[in-house]
Formats: C-alpha cells, sequence, structure tokens
C-alpha cells in the first residue's frame, strides 16, 4: 500500500462506469450506441451496426451478449 496521499485518494475514487448498448450507426470517426437504459452514446472504435458492444468512458472494449433487461421488485 502506498503512503502518498494522493495516490491513496485516487483509489478511493471509483472508475469509469462499463455499459454495453447496441451499434445504431457507424461513421468516420467512431459509433453510435444505444445503451440499455435508452440513452444514446458516441464512442470510438469499429463495430457493425446491429453488434452490442461494451463501452467504458466513450470507448469500446468488445462484443458483449445481446441479452435484455428484467425488472423485478422486491
Amino acid at each position: 500500500m502506498s503512503w502518498n496521499p494522493y495516490k491513496r485518494l485516487l483509489a478511493l475514487i471509483p472508475g469509469q462506469p462499463l455499459d454495453a448498448g447496441q451499434v445504431t450507426a457507424v461513421t468516420t470517426d467512431g459509433v453510435t450506441i444505444q445503451l440499455v437504459d435508452g440513452a444514446t452514446i458516441r464512442a470510438r472504435g469499429e463495430a457493425a451496426v446491429g453488434e452490442h458492444v461494451y463501452v467504458r468512458g466513450g470507448v469500446i472494449e468488445g462484443p458483449a451478449p445481446a441479452l435484455t433487461g428484467v425488472d423485478q421488485e422486491v
């Protein structure tokens, strides 16, 4: 464990979330992705229209399974 207070503070801050979505459009500088929650974002990377991908920080990380969401009440 580091004794540097700044590095210890950075370790407490959460990183970028991992999102999943479906590619809806491809352009020369990236893709448009519709996330599972309905939001639309632009991301860097390569993918074909209709593919499901994982996105973190505006960059495609890889393919994702084509699963549907489930709402459950407790």
